[in-house]
């Protein structure tokens, strides 16, 4: 592919062994594809069609399972496509496009998150004000604000970075991420100063209010009856597990693109894939065994199909 051709499009070259494993790739990736779809959007089912499942925890888990299915839907269908190309290449627009969709979708699980610990911290904490704080409308809004901001936010760096003119035109890795900022002739300091905001705003500031809301939520159980810890315990680990998880995958995302040239090519393409592969199962797996009322209708379904 020339250079004329490279202007408009961005190689993808962290992709090794496919001319020997392709098909294995291939299967590997519809596989796991599959399964997100099916583990998502089963939850997602559930939570929309039962009646004693449409409360503010229930709605932001579904809407968390949400976002996993947008994130697995920028990134796989691309990837099955260039395990069976000749030559692994993404337009120049489809990749900001990708970036686009990955992060404002990783950005709005920081938001979703908090609204889970807020919704928690009043659940436990303030029980007699839940059903008058957490109305239909507050939840309509912070769904709102959750897609909205990072959609507006993280857009403006990805349009303002899709106007920088690229010197190289070979990204290390199978998918887009912000390792094509590494592309740009120079780098801008207001496009860096913008994104320390976004980080700030949308990832810092969520992070140390989930921190102090479950901080409270301790306390509150700690003085309280075993009942009270019952529940706390009940509702708030798997909201923590994924919380944890989520955390460390972003750190290992942010380590990868900080020292991907320093990482054998080997190496960083099953890193890459671990990124893509571990959250969309994550979240729906630890929703469906650790929270009891979504359990159970499972429980329910698998038991009907038994009779078909």
């Amino acid at each position: 592919m020339d250079r004329e051709m490279n202007v408009l499009y961005i190689t993808l070259g962290g992709f090794v062994g496919l001319e020997k494993y392709s098909y294995v790739y291939f299967l590997i990736i519809l596989t796991v594809y599959i399964l997100i779809l099916c583990f998502n959007a089963t939850i997602v089912w559930l939570i929309v069609t039962h009646q004693n499942l449409h409360e503010p925890m229930y709605i932001f888990i579904a809407a968390l399972l949400i976002n996993s299915l947008l994130f697995s839907t920028s990134i796989y269908p691309k990837l099955l496509a260039d395990v069976l190309s000749e030559t692994q290449v993404i337009s120049h627009p489809m990749c900001y496009f990708q970036i686009f969709v990955c992060y404002s979708c990783g950005l709005s699980e920081f938001l979703l998150l908090s609204a889970m610990a807020f919704d928690r911290y009043v659940s436990i904490c303030k029980p007699l004000q839940h059903p008058v704080i957490m109305r239909k409308t507050t939840v309509i809004a912070l769904l709102v604000l959750a897609w909205f901001l990072p959609v507006c936010q993280y857009g403006v760096q990805a349009a303002l970075s899709s106007l920088r003119k690229l010197c190289s035109f070979t990204l290390k890795g199978i998918y887009c991420n912000n390792s094509v900022f590494k592309l740009h002739c120079e780098s801008s300091n207001v496009i860096t100063t913008y994104g320390l905001v976004i980080f700030i705003n949308l990832v810092i500031c969520p992070f140390f209010y989930i921190i102090f809301t479950y901080t409270q939520i301790l306390i509150v159980s700690y003085r309280s009856c075993g009942e009270v810890r019952r529940k706390a315990a009940q509702t708030c680990l798997p909201h923590l597990l994924v919380l944890v998880n989520f955390c460390l995958l972003s750190i290992y995302e942010l380590l990868k693109i900080r020292l991907d040239s320093q990482i054998p090519k080997t190496a960083s393409m099953i890193m890459a894939l671990q990124l893509v592969l571990y959250h969309p199962l994550f979240n729906p797996i630890i929703y469906g065994l650790k929270m009891k009322e979504i359990n159970n209708h499972l429980h329910n379904v698998f038991v009907k199909a038994r009779f078909f």
